[in-house]
This record gives C-alpha cells, sequence and structure tokens, in this order.
C-alpha cells in the first residue's frame, strides 16, 4: 500500500493519463486512505483537487436554476420529507405560466440552463405534462435555455419522449451503490427496487442523456467501504455529473430514529467535500453540483464544495410560497432568499474565493462533450 502522500502523487492533474481527461485510476484501500485524511494530509487531497479542476475545467461555476415543480410523490423512502407517507406536508403542483415564467427568470439572469426537480410520479398526465413544459421551454430564445430534469424512476420510453421534447441531462443519484445499505434507506418492495434503479440509469447513458447520480453522505449504517465503492460505482458507470451532500435527518421519517448513529454535522461536511476531492481526482471533467444541503449544514458549505472540486450551483427559482413544501430534509438554505438576490449574492461569494459564474452558457460536461465529439 502507497503512503498517502505517493497516492496523492499518483493522482496527480499532470500525468499522461490526466492530461487526456480520463482520470486517476484510485483502488479501493486508496480511495480509503484518502477518505481517512486528517490535519495537514486532508489540506493537500483539498489543493490537489482544486489545482486538477482549475487544469481541466478553469475557474468557472455553472448556473442551473432550480425549478421545483411538486412535492406529489408516489414513493415513500425512508429519509425524505415528501414522501408519501408523510401526512404533515401540504401538497403543490406548479401551475404551467409558473414553470415558464421560472425558466424565462432564469433565462433573464443569465443562467443558461434550468433543472426541473420533483417528487416521483410516472402516470400518464405527469408524463404528458412534463413533456409539455420541456418543449415550452425550448420555445424561449430559440432554445437557449438547457434543461435538466431530477424526476426519478421512468420507463425507457418516457425518458426517451423527454430526451426527444429538448431535455439532455438527468439527475438520478442512486442514494447508496451498496444494495444492503439501499434497503436500510428504502423500503424492500416493488416501488423501491435497486436493480430497477440501476435500470434507469443504463437506459439513461444508452438514450444519451448527460446522466447523473449521486449519494449522501453520513447516512446510518453507511461505512468507508460504501463510500469508496459509490465512487467506483460513478467511475464504471462513466457518468457525466454527480451531486453528493451530506445526510440531514428529517424527523417525519423513519430514519429520524437513527439520527444517533450518524456522524456530527461537521464530520458529515467533512466527508462530503473528501468524496468531492477524491472525485475530481479520479473523474477530472466531469460536472458536480455544490449542493444546497452542503450550505444548510454549513454557512460556507457551498464555497467550501467548490473549492473541494465542485463547478456547479443551482439556485433555487421555485417561487418563494412553495419552497417550505418540498423540504426533502430540515431548515433547507435559501428557503425564503429571492432570486435576484441571490443571483448577486453568488457573484460576490464565488469572486471571494477565486472563482467566477459562466453566464449564459449550457455549462455541459466535458467529459461528455469529449466523450461524443
Amino acid at each position: 500500500m502507497p503512503t498517502f502522500d505517493e497516492i496523492l502523487n499518483n493522482a496527480g492533474p499532470l500525468t499522461l493519463r490526466q492530461a487526456q481527461g480520463s482520470g486517476t485510476s484510485l483502488s479501493k484501500e486508496e480511495i480509503k486512505a484518502l477518505l481517512a485524511a486528517e490535519g495537514e494530509d486532508k489540506k493537500k487531497l483539498f489543493d490537489r483537487a482544486l489545482q486538477v479542476k482549475l487544469e481541466h475545467l478553469d475557474n468557472y461555476v455553472h448556473l442551473r436554476g432550480l425549478i421545483e415543480y411538486s412535492n406529489i410523490c408516489t414513493k415513500y423512502c425512508l429519509y425524505c420529507g415528501v414522501r408519501c407517507k408523510n401526512l404533515k406536508v401540504k401538497r403543490y403542483q406548479l401551475s404551467d405560466e409558473e414553470v415558464i415564467e421560472c425558466a424565462k427568470l432564469a433565462h433573464e439572469l443569465g443562467y443558461g440552463s434550468v433543472a426541473l426537480q420533483s417528487g416521483e410520479r410516472s402516470d400518464k398526465a405527469f408524463v404528458d405534462k412534463i413533456t409539455y413544459l420541456v418543449q415550452e421551454i425550448k420555445k424561449i430564445d430559440n432554445g437557449s435555455l438547457g434543461i435538466t430534469l431530477s424526476l426519478g424512476e421512468q420507463t425507457e420510453e418516457t425518458y426517451r419522449r423527454w430526451f426527444e421534447a429538448g431535455a439532455h441531462r438527468y439527475l438520478l443519484r442512486i442514494e447508496a451503490s451498496n444494495e444492503d445499505l439501499y434497503y436500510k434507506i428504502h423500503p424492500h418492495d416493488a416501488k423501491h427496487d435497486f436493480k430497477q434503479r440501476l435500470t434507469c440509469i443504463d437506459s439513461l447513458l444508452k438514450i444519451g442523456y448527460q446522466t447523473g447520480t449521486g449519494v449522501m453522505v453520513g447516512l446510518p449504517f453507511q461505512t468507508f467501504d460504501d463510500l469508496a465503492n459509490d465512487l467506483l460505482f460513478f467511475k464504471q458507470k462513466d457518468v457525466a455529473m454527480v451531486g453528493m451532500g451530506p445526510f440531514i435527518p428529517h424527523p417525519d421519517t423513519p430514519l429520524w430514529e437513527y439520527r444517533d448513529q450518524i456522524p456530527s454535522a461537521e464530520k458529515r461536511m467533512e466527508l462530503t467535500l473528501k468524496m468531492i476531492a477524491i472525485l475530481r481526482l479520479m473523474m477530472p471533467e466531469i460536472n458536480m453540483v455544490a449542493a444546497t444541503a452542503n450550505q444548510t449544514v454549513d454557512p460556507q458549505g457551498r464555497e467550501k464544495a467548490i473549492l473541494a472540486g465542485a463547478n456547479v450551483i443551482m439556485p433555487n427559482l421555485t417561487p418563494n410560497e412553495f419552497r417550505e413544501n418540498y423540504l426533502i430534509y430540515p431548515d433547507k438554505a435559501c428557503v425564503k432568499d429571492k432570486p435576484d438576490e441571490c443571483h448577486s449574492c453568488l457573484d460576490v461569494r464565488l469572486a471571494a474565493i477565486g472563482h467566477k459564474v459562466l453566464y449564459n452558457a449550457w455549462g455541459d460536461s466535458v467529459a461528455f462533450t469529449k466523450k461524443h465529439q
């Protein structure tokens, strides 16, 4: 087993393999050694990840204007505050006009892309409505807005229909690549099937989406082995984007019972940053999100994620009166922020850490673009 410094040196940004964009190859044991980094070693890891990102992607941050379309969900995942069995949630669905106005605002603010997110449904009315909304968003300024969808598990036919309507990125988080752990955070039934999740990810890749996935970090029962295998899973699937954030327990979910068995908020945040940094070494040209959960756990969480290797932020464009009803986890950051205030705030906060927003651009994954040229 090489030393920590040897692992980092082999994962450096100047090797031929990295220069060609394919990233470094780390074993599970090497990943676990990096996850265990403390003190000066931890700083070296973050510094190396930032160096790799700047060499491959520059200091640009891409924005996705987030539209939380609906909190109506047919699933009851054990960690999620909008699970259908949580009767305390006030359910909503944005009107067509509200969605289009959000998309127009994203265009006016120069975000370049929107992300349409919702509780999970697959009925015909929902599928038809999303198809229509994607087509309408594509009419804004002659299709200048990129469109990411995060609408859960669907049939390959539905995914293809939405792709043909104009969506080109899709985020479907695996949440845990270990099947045993998956069933500790999801019910084990026909509605929550691990193999179906994998099939959906494969369908998205096959269709040609810039496919994204991701996990929660700091779950009860989660080990360093699990986290290392998650990173290897992303690499093996060759995804174009990844979203990772600290697990935040919700009091109206079954996993709340295990809140005393998770690391502290500080440790969960630190582990998330390490996961981002290590994946940046492994996959230097993919897009990685600085998730809102980071900001919820740590007021500087998004900035820390950007400095650890992330390059995407998703400012919330959902009308404020609906945001408090889309709480997958409690105390979500930026719920009360207004879009124009968030816009100017981001510029200032990113400039303070030597980064800048790339406005009026789709911000596609460089790894995906190169692979499909």
